[in-house]
């Protein structure tokens, strides 16, 4: 019951309930996939699948339509992370901010032009939003790679005395940050590989997933998200949190 009221409060909130939309759409994407490619007596369930997934992108699309304010409140909020101590870590968050802050218009642009209600090339803004989340992912994986450096060399210390002088409740809680920086960087890297999927043919792996796979790295940055979520929220545990 507990489980189900800390469900049901979090689909409350835009980002809950985001996070719900994501990962449907992208599970619906991996079976569906799946099944159109290998499964022709279940193809037609699978092309049922994938229109599903198709639709479920393209709500959270015009979700983020509101997003910009949300964003520009965190972007300033930030600042130039004058409060934050690790210049690298300063010069990285800066950085993913301004190119998260630019992903929505971008964006905003592509989906207008779809719906014909800007009279321009959606495709190269489309390129252009995802280039920006690209970008934003991998300084995402920089910036968690090296707090997973900082607090691993912190952990362990070659002096003992200051392991012994950290009281337990803080090293448990740079343990459960390593953690989750880990899985920040897993989910980033999940979908770092879809990004580049999504920009024109001839860079790297562009265009090459099908949509199984697309399905696949997608649902598990999704489910790797709720998880983080539901460890942040303890949701499930008081305990786990």
């Amino acid at each position: 019951m507990v489980g189900l009221t800390g469900l049901a409060a979090a689909l409350e909130s835009y980002r809950g309930r985001d996070r719900l939309i994501r990962t449907l759409g992208y599970c619906s994407q991996l079976v569906g996939g799946v099944l159109v490619g290998y499964c022709p007596a279940r193809s037609e369930v699978g092309t049922r699948l994938l229109v599903l997934s198709s639709q479920l992108s393209h709500c959270r699309t015009i979700l983020r339509l509101f997003d910009d304010l949300a964003m520009f409140a965190c972007t300033t909020q930030y600042g130039l992370g004058a409060k934050e101590e690790d210049v690298l870590v300063r010069c990285l968050s800066v950085l993913g901010n301004l190119a998260d802050q630019l992903y929505y218009p971008c964006e905003h642009i592509a989906w207008a032009a779809d719906t014909k209600i800007l009279p321009v090339d959606s495709a190269r803004w489309w390129v252009l939003s995802t280039a920006f989340w690209g970008l934003s992912l991998l300084l995402g994986i920089a910036r968690s790679l090296w707090m997973v450096l900082k607090l691993r060399q912190q952990l362990r210390s070659p002096t003992p005395a200051f392991i012994s002088q950290l009281p337990r409740s803080q090293r448990r809680a740079m343990r459960a940050q390593m953690q989750s920086e880990l899985l920040t960087i897993l989910s980033n890297l999940a979908d770092l590989a879809n990004a580049v999927h999504w920009l024109p043919p001839g860079i790297l792996w562009a265009g090459r997933f099908p949509p199984w796979l697309v399905g696949l790295l997608g649902t598990i940055s999704s489910l790797l998200s709720v998880y983080q979520a539901i460890q942040a929220s303890g949701w499930a545990d008081p305990a786990t949190s």
